[in-house]
């Protein structure tokens, strides 16, 4: 019996997971779930989104089901952790979010959506079947921003080699065990010259000891256009985290939206599954899903 750390969420996230947890159990997989509270329930009751209790089941479980947790948008929200580090020394982190606090906490480097059309979902598009890997620790959402002044924001873009390196073995090992041929590196280096432009350097480099694969290369909004105009030439796309987070996005439009569209975020030592949606607290606890529900099987 394998045990798996469940962390319902915020917003809708107690009935996705409810659901999803039924479809686990009806597969007849021999799983049994271990609920933990995280988000904004966890913060009433504990002072804080992401309580020591989280850590401690994924810990011992390495597996995690996560319904979407909220974040507000603006302003200086953190989310802060008093966590041991990888050396076993006490130490205190702050992130923007619940999921990128998980995402780096449990060192889960890269982000998997497979995007593919499903009978009897509708679409403008059909023969869409897609894998998306998307750096998962670094880039614009390490959070590090200040303002400069009272009329100036400033980020820090962070891409170094030995994440590029991580992820792109990781993604050529995935295509290997699904068959899949084809490998295009999505970037932004004809501006972003030293951290794109080492993104794209370094993945190139990896896969050219790979000579099973076709790689391409294109820029980010080169895809965009492409995607959204023939996307069924694509296979599989290797993104830094800020551009895979919005290609991932719309690709998830070409096929249903993100109901239908799954997300994994995988490490060395544990793996998360989670909704890609938000939390939707407009519709928690009403009819409106089940109604939508309906209201397409009756079309």
């Amino acid at each position: 019996m394998r045990t798996i750390t469940l962390i319902a969420g915020d917003g809708i996230g107690p009935e996705v997971t409810r659901a999803a947890r039924e479809a686990v159990q009806a597969s007849g997989a021999a799983v049994e779930f271990e609920e933990v509270v995280a988000g904004q329930r966890a913060e009433r009751e504990h002072g804080t989104p992401l309580p020591r209790a989280v850590f401690d089941s994924i810990e011992r479980t390495r597996l995690v089901l996560k319904g979407p947790t909220q974040t507000p948008f603006a302003g200086d929200y953190r989310v802060t952790i008093d966590r041991a580090d990888a050396a076993g020394k006490a130490a205190r982190r702050s992130y923007p979010s619940i999921a990128i606090a998980l995402r780096k906490e449990l060192n889960l480097f890269v982000s998997v959506r497979p995007v593919r059309n499903y009978p009897g979902v509708a679409s403008r598009f059909e023969h869409v079947d897609l894998a998306i890997f998307r750096e998962n620790s670094e880039d614009l959402y390490v959070g590090l921003e200040r303002m400069v002044d009272e009329g100036t924001a400033e980020a820090v873009k962070i891409i170094s080699v030995r994440g590029t390196e991580r992820v792109t073995r990781f993604a050529l090992d995935y295509m290997k065990r699904l068959g899949r041929r084809q490998l295009t590196i999505v970037h932004k280096a004809n501006v972003l010259r030293m951290t794109d432009g080492l993104f794209l350097k370094t993945a190139q480099d990896i896969a050219q000891k790979h000579p099973e694969f076709s790689v391409n290369q294109r820029v980010v909004d080169a895809v965009c256009m492409e995607l959204v105009m023939k996307p069924e030439v694509f296979d599989c796309l290797l993104l830094p985290n800020l551009y895979g987070d919005i290609v991932s996005d719309l690709a998830a439009g070409l096929v249903g939206g993100l109901g239908v569209t799954p997300g994994a975020n995988i490490g060395a030592e544990c793996a998360m599954f989670e909704a890609v949606h938000g939390s939707a607290p407009d519709i928690a606890g009403t009819r409106a899903m089940t109604e939508a529900i309906i209201a397409k099987l009756k079309e």
